[in-house]
């Protein structure tokens, strides 16, 4: 079939950004790290470079998973960059295909692409002496949470299952349920606080009862875990500490950045740290919980150091940070002008630079958001919300590396016209010079 199909190289631009970005990533490495995964029994799987491949290019383009399985047999460049040799006009995967490839690799084989985009940077990082590091909120895809959703949400959940597994419950309170919402609706209004007020105590009583009346009634125990959650999620008052904000996500945090426009965001803690001057993202940390970021500064330095195999001089944090000078072997770097003051000159003007390049992370943490899609997380769970900041961190780093091959390309060929244009002037023989040469140095 494949020999009617017609081949890549033959129509490509083999100088094409995503054809050279290709040919210098280490995909032997990411197979055999990835091929532990696979049995060696049943049917046949799609291959790990298509999967792995497709993975990347959805992190650096931000793309969903049905969106680039589409626009891949649109793509003649996505093709060859997933390591086909003919050009396919049909899908290459279902969309779930990508859901199961996730779950099978986990955490530790998204790190084997992760440690693949840093060996693209493998110099910048061998020279580098100091670090910068600061942490964000990924927000998790769900709803504003408020009490009254949470008990509605309890109350349906609780309907259902009780309808599924065949329970009859003395009253289903359907009528006195419509009636409640109604009363809840504009409770911030002053004259329907009081109102809204006996609405809500009456929903979570009956939210209650039904909970503990199906826990009752049920055959088994499926209903033990669920009924243990919404009992939890009934008894938390506004000060409780480890509140549960969502029902399917219950491992989601509400935790304040001090931001004006967004006072509060639903998600994870994520801890960033990029090299300053080349902007390569070293590593990506997910934290459970809010702790303070002091708390996860020695973890991620205790990682950098494991992964990367050297220690850093110097830790440029901001002041969030305050608490510690040094971890092991690396200095932390935080502004305090008025300690700096009584140091000398020259010590004044580095940290100075060192604090001035700190404030290139903030942009950084803004494209891994809107680029790379990490703004609001997708997938599910604590292991979804390390792939989904781990694959992010990767494709800014593959985003690098294509640039820079686009800027190579463009410098050579700016040199290719100025040679052209200098020979033009001079009248020399254009037949007897090498341009295709000028060209193959650029990679």
């Amino acid at each position: 079939m494949d020999l009617f199909k017609p081949l890549l190289a033959q129509f490509i631009n083999t100088k094409h950004e995503l054809v050279i970005l290709s040919q210098n990533i280490n995909w032997d490495s990411i197979e055999k790290e990835l091929a532990q995964y696979y049995p060696n029994f049943g049917a046949p799987a799609k291959p790990i470079r298509l999967m792995a491949g497709l993975l990347i290019l959805k992190q650096m383009f931000n793309k969903s998973d049905e969106t680039i399985v589409e626009e891949w047999k649109q793509n003649p460049y996505y093709q060859y960059f997933t390591g086909e040799i003919h050009f396919h006009w049909e899908m290459p995967c279902d969309p779930s295909d990508m859901v199961h490839f996730r779950k099978r690799v986990g955490e530790k084989g998204i790190d084997v692409i992760f440690n693949a985009s840093l060996e693209l940077h493998k110099g910048k990082i061998d020279t580098a002496t100091e670090v910068i590091v600061d942490t964000t909120v990924q927000e998790k895809n769900i709803t504003f949470p408020t009490d009254t959703k949470l008990a509605i949400k309890i109350i349906d959940k609780t309907l259902s299952f009780a309808h599924k597994q065949g329970i009859k419950l003395k009253q289903t309170f359907a009528k006195e349920l419509k009636t409640l919402k109604i009363k809840l609706r504009f409770s911030h209004h002053p004259r329907r606080k009081s109102e809204a007020s006996k609405a809500m105590r009456r929903l979570k009583t009956i939210a209650g009862k039904l909970v503990r009346e199906t826990a009752r009634k049920q055959m088994g125990v499926l209903f033990n875990p669920l009924k243990e959650l919404f009992l939890r999620v009934l008894a938390q008052q506004r000060h409780t500490k480890n509140k549960i904000y969502s029902l399917h996500e219950p491992e989601v945090a509400c935790i304040a950045k001090g931001k004006s426009h967004k006072p509060y965001e639903f998600g994870a803690k994520i801890s960033v740290s990029t090299l300053p001057g080349s902007n390569v993202v070293v590593n990506i940390s997910h934290f459970l919980g809010n702790p303070h970021d002091s708390q996860t500064l020695a973890p991620v330095l205790i990682q950098i150091e494991k992964d990367l195999k050297k220690p850093f001089d110097y830790a440029i944090v901001d002041r969030g940070y305050r608490g510690k000078s040094t971890i092991g072997q690396t200095t932390i770097v935080v502004p305090n002008p008025e300690k700096d003051k009584t140091q000398n000159i020259q010590y004044q003007k580095n940290k100075s630079r060192q604090c001035r390049s700190r404030a290139a992370i903030e942009p950084i943490i803004g494209h891994l958001k809107q680029d790379h899609r990490m703004l609001r997380n997708f997938l599910k769970g604590v292991t979804g919300d390390k792939i989904n900041a781990i694959m992010a961190g990767a494709a800014f780093n593959f985003k690098i590396a294509l640039r820079e091959i686009k800027a190579r390309l463009i410098f050579w060929l700016f040199r290719l016209f100025y040679n052209t244009s200098q020979m033009l002037k001079t009248k020399m023989d254009l037949t007897t010079c090498a341009f295709p040469q000028i060209i193959e140095n650029a990679f």
